[in-house]
């Protein structure tokens, strides 16, 4: 069940978005981690989250860090060539790679990827969408908002005769990645003509950069749809679709719905803990909920930054789990998060671990 792109000149609004996600603790380049900060780079799904832990860490006294939204793709690219102290990613990578890399990867938070659409006079909830429909709508095939198909899954509801805008991404995107894992899972004609991938030749649409790309051409195109991590939706004051789940259920993306795709999840099985959360089962669970990680080097260059990068997580984990939740990510379970902190131990530098959690 689990399993190029467009590009536009992006609007100052787009711009205006990603230099939000940024954590600005500490000012640079990725790569320019400067003397008293960490740096990251990579996936746009978790950065307002990461924005909040970064600025009560600072407030705390406790350490800088800088964190550049550039996507899941970048993100990898940057900590392989070690020009940060720690990479994100939403596209779990491979144990093969890890190993190969010489990267530990660990989960950080639960989030769930949503449908957004610009349809006036329409709300939150109010569309109903499928698996099918939603391929069939990126594959360009449903061209219009009242559609048979989609018409007949949502008898009530006032759609225009309107024609559809897809909006996806233009960079390398996790979030891509498990949307289209989403729809290779649901769709077969998608599975056979795309597939899940963090960058795909995408058959229609319009490219933004980052979540906040996608939100921002969304919020500004009528008749559009796009996919976005909840916290964008919620921050864009976006329209959500419902979309229905294995149970054949239509649940509303909440923190509780992602949270009920973790409940099974085999976090302690999972090789380099690449854990996905695509199409679980069970009738109040988001269908495109994921997991989003962190990567860093287990044999770092600067022990100093990677053993900060540990402590700046181990805070998290335990002080950031209300600033989570207030942006509907969830919170790692307790044991996920103590599985984490014993694996730590593999960071290490004159074969002594970098940083022992207190």
């Amino acid at each position: 069940m689990f399993a190029k792109v467009l590009n536009r000149p992006v609007f100052a609004s787009v711009i205006a978005g990603v230099a939000a996600a940024t954590l600005s603790a500490c000012s640079g380049q990725p790569g320019a981690s400067g003397g008293s900060g960490i740096s990251g780079a990579g996936a746009s799904f978790p950065a307002p989250l990461y924005t909040k832990w970064a600025s009560a860490f600072n407030q705390a006294g406790l350490g800088k860090v800088n964190y550049q939204s550039i996507g899941s793709g970048g993100g990898i690219k940057q900590i392989k060539s070690s020009t940060v102290d720690f990479g994100a990613t939403d596209k779990p990578l491979k144990l093969d790679d890890l190993n190969a890399s010489g990267l530990l990867q660990f989960p950080a938070v639960i989030g769930g990827v949503v449908p957004v659409v610009n349809l006036a006079g329409v709300k939150s909830g109010e569309v109903h969408l499928t698996g099918k429909i939603l391929g069939e709508i990126f594959l360009g095939k449903i061209k219009t908002w009242n559609a048979p198909e989609i018409a007949a899954l949502n008898g009530g509801v006032k759609l225009p005769a309107t024609p559809i805008t897809v909006v996806h991404r233009s960079d390398g995107s996790g979030t891509s990645f498990l949307f289209t894992t989403y729809l290779t899972a649901a769709d077969p004609d998608w599975a056979k003509a795309v597939g899940a991938s963090d960058s795909v030749s995408w058959p229609v649409g319009l490219g933004g950069k980052g979540n906040d790309g996608v939100a921002a051409f969304v919020k500004q195109t009528a008749g559009s749809i796009g996919y976005v991590e909840y916290a964008f939706a919620k921050q864009n004051n976006l329209t959500t679709t419902l979309v229905q789940n294995k149970a054949g259920k239509f649940p509303e993306p909440t923190a509780a719905a992602f949270s009920a795709a973790g409940a099974s999840a085999p976090w302690t099985t999972a090789p380099g803990n690449a854990v996905l959360l695509i199409d679980q089962p069970g009738e109040a669970t988001w269908p495109i909920s994921a997991v989003t990680f962190i990567l860093v080097h287990k044999a770092p260059a600067n022990p100093e930054k990677v053993a900060a990068t540990l402590k700046f997580f181990d805070w998290a984990f335990k002080n950031g789990d209300e600033m989570a939740a207030k942006l509907d990510f969830v919170p790692l379970p307790e044991a996920v998060k103590t599985m984490v902190r014993e694996q730590w131990s593999q960071v290490q530098a004159g074969g002594k671990p970098v940083y022992t959690p207190k």
